[in-house]
């Protein structure tokens, strides 16, 4: 799995790994925030879940993509990562 992964992505073991890293810090971090700030804004259970819905829809949309990059630019991983998010966003139909 890990070999058609560095095919695919024509990077070698070492980048793979750093960038498997990235992935798995950005996911925790972006998880972490969501909770946190919804803390902080003030919801609880008895809020309404279109809310709750609406705040993560917008860490994923947003944040996540700029956390990514943050976390790629200090793993030193920005230039694939660049990449990835214009690939990605051209296949939403958003042209940079």
């Amino acid at each position: 799995m890990f070999k058609k992964l560095q095919q695919k992505w024509k990077v070698n073991e070492w980048q793979l790994f750093v960038i498997l890293c990235v992935f798995a810090i950005t996911g925790t971090t972006t998880a972490w925030l969501t909770r946190l700030i919804t803390g902080w804004v003030g919801f609880t259970d008895e809020t309404s879940w279109i809310w709750k819905l609406l705040l993560r829809l917008g860490m994923l949309l947003i944040g996540y993509q700029l956390i990514l990059l943050s976390v790629a630019f200090l793993l030193g991983q920005f230039r694939f990562f660049w990449n990835f998010e214009k690939k990605m966003l051209r296949r939403m139909g958003i042209k940079l």
